[in-house]
């Protein structure tokens, strides 16, 4: 089953354990607070990718230059020890140079394969939109299903595997749209902005002699990650709250051109397991999926001409109308 979209059915039908639900939670503040050692002023930011993570999700990082979008990304991944690679997309990027590439060895007489930067824990995929939708659509299969196929052989990368993307808002004439398969492919879509004054004196002041990324240590282990996304899969989602997810996402969908995908509803669901977590709780409530909606959905809504109204408008209406 994808890493990403099924949780073990066993583990489903034991039930959360209250334990391991507060170890995840504790992860999550673990890491947040490791995180802030070198991000600053952007706490919600950092514990909406971290609820993402928990909740085996991709996250996309959408904002202008300059403001920490990799840097906050590097730090998530150093705070936990594993695996981390980085892939800066360029127009000339190739799918092989993502995904790897068999290689013919002159000794042995047999091609050899070369995995890519996607085979790692955390893959940070800096600039996204540089790279022609063809390099982009070389992150499809491995965030959908947790594998990835080239001449023919199919491989599953490491688990847990979460991919981190960035994306520049600003050269427009010098980017590519990214796909509406590939952006409901994220989780969420998250905005840095730029650092109240206080907060970028505070930065100032930490990055006088070594940056503060430099010794930042791991707070989690591998195991420790899998074990808390183990757990947060299984909190439960009484009827009630899941008839509340698709009466949201029905709802986006008689508004606009398009609206929320089943896809959508599967994110919305796991990142409020994720939030309940965060909070102590085996269990879901609607706050958990009011405090995740507009993250999860906004991105995957094309509001449509003449519709008057932005997505998160659109998602913020939906959570006004709809009925808990």
């Amino acid at each position: 089953m994808s890493d990403n979209l099924a949780a073990d059915s066993d583990d489903a039908d034991a039930g959360p354990d209250p334990e391991a639900v507060r170890a995840a939670g504790d992860l999550a503040r673990r890491v947040t607070e490791n995180v802030e050692r070198v991000i600053v002023g952007h706490h919600q930011v950092v514990e909406h990718l971290l609820t993402a993570i928990l909740a085996r999700g991709h996250v996309l990082l959408e904002d202008v230059p300059g403001v920490g979008k990799t840097m906050l990304a590097r730090s998530v991944a150093r705070s936990v020890d594993c695996t981390f690679k980085r892939v800066q997309f360029t127009p000339d990027l190739l799918p092989t140079d993502v995904t790897g590439v068999n290689v013919f060895d002159q000794k042995t007489r047999e091609f050899e394969f070369q995995p890519g930067p996607i085979f790692g824990n955390v893959v940070l995929g800096d600039e996204i939109n540089r790279a022609p939708p063809k390099t982009q659509s070389a992150l499809l299969e491995a965030m959908e299903e947790g594998q990835v196929t080239v001449d023919g052989e199919t491989r599953a990368v490491p688990a847990p595997f979460t991919v981190i993307a960035t994306q520049n808002t600003v050269e427009r004439d010098r980017t590519y749209e990214l796909p509406a398969a590939e952006l409901d492919r994220f989780m969420k879509k998250l905005h840095l902005g730029y650092p109240e004054a206080d907060d970028e004196s505070q930065m100032l002041d930490r990055i006088v002699g070594d940056h503060p990324i430099e010794g930042l240590e791991a707070v989690a282990t591998t195991d420790e990650l899998r074990t808390a996304r183990d757990a947060v899969a299984g909190i439960r989602v009484q009827e009630d709250v899941r008839s509340y997810i698709t009466r949201l996402a029905r709802a986006t969908r008689k508004r606009a051109e398009l609206g929320v995908s089943p896809r959508g509803s599967i994110a919305l669901l796991r990142a409020a397991q994720a939030r309940a977590a965060l909070d102590g709780r085996d269990y879901v409530i609607p706050d958990d999926v009011q405090r995740e909606a507009t993250v999860v959905l906004a991105h995957r809504i094309r509001p449509g001409a003449g519709a008057g109204r932005t997505a998160r408008e659109l998602i913020e209406a939906a959570l006004d109308d709809v009925e808990v």
